[in-house]
């Protein structure tokens, strides 16, 4: 009678524990190999029917044979244990697969006697409200392997190094050993645990022979005990791939529709555009780089920033440099828009001209802008608009100036662009209209929060753009015109269900004229300032400030766009950029040109 109340009064918890549903999220390279996890549990749940009908079997078979017939309890087993917990003050064995998950995933680990007939009758219930297979996929997704595992899928990845769908019997029986005590059966942490996986591999490979679950013959095969892996394989977070995953988590976050909640339970396989090769090649070149600033001028060199980015041209985020190490500095140099764009912006003023043509009066047409059109590339040029000169808040005339204040005559637009000449692009932004240049900058991928106040200098690049925006803007002129938004995430499932994901389509931003006309002059730079590197798929050009403070390089090959950007700052005593001293190079041997050149397989 008493029994009878008692599983009346006894309910199902509504909830399970949050740590029994929590998971980590694995990040995973392009080519789909493992990049890094996140999380504080090892945990991925698998759909029972991804599992091995051997991996099951073989669980069953250490743990409870009579799953599939008990009620969800031992009574054998509950009176032995609740007799060792009355009178030695202990718990012993026997718990049937539905008790020892109603244990890991309902109650606490405490062994008392309440909590010990509290499980009892909780299982009973669950047994007639659950299937078994619910019940066995809950136990093999939410047990203890050790290593720092929970569930099968991590257990195998710890041991093995490949996913449970991979694993074969004698690997499985391994596994399941771990069950009895993952600290007494992990063979590599001593010899008498090596002893005693050994056995228990073997017996249960026997028992499943017993059962009928596993040939004679097919037993004879695995006489050789399957060594695991000598330590659980960790992904290599520490330094670039903090950077990568959080670029990713945010954008899975957002495409995916992911509140931070969910998130943070885990479970998640985010794949990632991110390309192991090009990322490999992007952070060799900036340690290359700042290994020889480092040698020619030490103290310039601890407060060098490199900022780089190489992006698709429909919009996969490949590669990025974020810092030297995420652990001491928490921003990411390839999202950050910190310093000017300067002359690297010119392309844009350029594809804005072609694109729209111009206008010398306020109220007659357009008139249409060629490479051919002819500006006065001299210095100290005096910038105009329709009713005359331009002048600033102080009274005075603005005037455009090149490098070094270097005169070049009348020369026509492209020609300017591909030689880095400043001052007709100057006057090409006010006939354009500024307004124009933003609206076309940022159609080519520049955010409107980086695009620069509507002044005659918003031409010469007082945008601060990101790398990554800065490299998918130059791949929407190597996009024929069209542009993607850049993405890190390309695939995201849920313990193996896909979680719809918002994917960037392509837009016309310019006109496919256009933009071969903005590449052709383009690589006319590369291939004037770099002779020895000229090839018809590469394009590129130079970014430099007016103040010295900030150098890029900027350009594409082929299908994929790079910007790399170095600059000073102190960050312990000021957001101020400083003057870069030569850790820039010299315009023709810019240190972000030898970034970009190596990165891009060029150099």
């Amino acid at each position: 009678m008493f029994l009878v109340v008692a599983y009346a009064a006894t309910d199902i918890p509504r909830n399970l524990n949050s740590y029994a549903t929590q998971q980590d999220n694995v990040y995973f390279w392009s080519d789909g190999t493992p990049m890094a996890r996140t999380g504080w549990v090892r945990r991925q749940a698998m759909p029972l029917k991804d599992i091995p009908e051997d991996v099951r079997w073989a669980v069953l078979a250490a743990e409870n044979e009579s799953f599939y017939s008990d009620p969800g309890i031992s009574l054998k087993g509950l009176t032995r244990a609740l007799w060792s917990t009355v009178g030695q003050g202990v718990t012993e064995g026997g718990s049937t697969i539905t008790q020892q998950y109603v244990k890991n995933v309902y109650l606490t680990q405490n062994q008392t006697l309440s909590r010990k007939f509290t499980e009892a009758m909780i299982s009973l219930k669950l047994d007639n409200r659950m299937s078994k297979d619910d019940i066995l996929q809950g136990y093999l997704n939410t047990s203890w392997f050790g290593r720092g595992t929970y569930g099968i899928q991590r257990a195998s990845q710890a041991y093995y190094g490949k996913d449970v769908t991979r694993l074969n019997v004698s690997q499985a029986a391994f596994l399941a050993s771990l069950l009895k005590g993952a600290g007494l059966y992990d063979p590599t942490l001593s010899a008498a645990n090596h002893k005693r996986a050994v056995e228990r591999w073997s017996w249960i490979l026997d028992r499943m022979v017993k059962t009928g679950k596993l040939s004679a013959r097919e037993r004879a095969k695995y006489r050789t005990f399957p060594e695991p892996l000598k330590s659980a394989r960790v992904y290599d977070t520490g330094k670039q791939s903090d950077y990568l995953v959080e670029l990713a988590q945010q954008y899975a976050k957002k495409a995916g529709h992911i509140s931070d909640k969910q998130f943070d339970l885990g479970g998640y396989q985010i794949y990632t555009t991110f390309d192991r090769k090009r990322e490999s090649a992007l952070t060799d070149a900036v340690a290359a780089a700042r290994k020889k600033a480092l040698k020619s001028d030490p103290k310039a060199a601890r407060t060098a920033h490199y900022g780089a980015a190489s992006v698709a041209t429909d919009g996969r985020i490949l590669a990025v440099y974020g810092g030297p190490d995420h652990r001491t500095q928490g921003f990411n140099e390839s999202n950050a828009a910190t310093v000017q764009a300067g002359s690297a912006f010119l392309p844009f003023v350029y594809a804005a001209g072609l694109e729209h043509g111009v206008r010398k009066t306020r109220t007659g047409p357009p008139t249409p802008v060629t490479p051919q059109t002819v500006y006065d590339g001299n210095d100290d040029v005096p910038v105009t608009t329709p009713e005359g000169p331009y002048w600033d808040r102080s009274g005075k005339v603005v005037t455009a100036h090149n490098d070094g204040n270097r005169s070049y005559g009348p020369i026509s637009l492209g020609r300017a662009l591909a030689q880095s000449v400043n001052t007709p692009f100057m006057q090409l932004g006010m006939d354009t209209g500024l307004d124009t240049v933003r609206k076309t900058a940022q159609a080519a991928g520049l955010l409107p929060s980086s695009i620069g106040p509507q002044v005659p200098a918003l031409s010469l690049g007082n945008s601060t753009p990101s790398a990554i925006r800065m490299a998918s803007g130059y791949a929407t002129f190597a996009a024929d015109g069209k542009h993607t938004e850049p993405y890190s995430v390309r695939r995201i499932t849920r313990n193996g269900a896909p979680v719809p994901l918002t994917t960037p389509a392509a837009r016309r931003a310019m006109g496919a004229r256009v933009a071969e006309q903005v590449t052709q002059a383009l690589t006319d730079a590369l291939n004037s300032a770099h002779p020895t590197v000229a090839t018809p798929t590469a394009a590129g050009k130079p970014g430099t400030t007016a103040d010295d403070t900030a150098a890029w390089y900027a350009g594409s090959a082929g299908s994929v766009s790079t910007a790399v950007v170095v600059y000073r700052m102190d960050l312990t005593e000021s957001l101020e950029p400083l003057p870069l001293k030569g850790l820039g190079g010299t315009p023709a041997g810019s240190v972000p040109y030898a970034v970009w050149s190596r990165a891009m397989g060029l150099g």
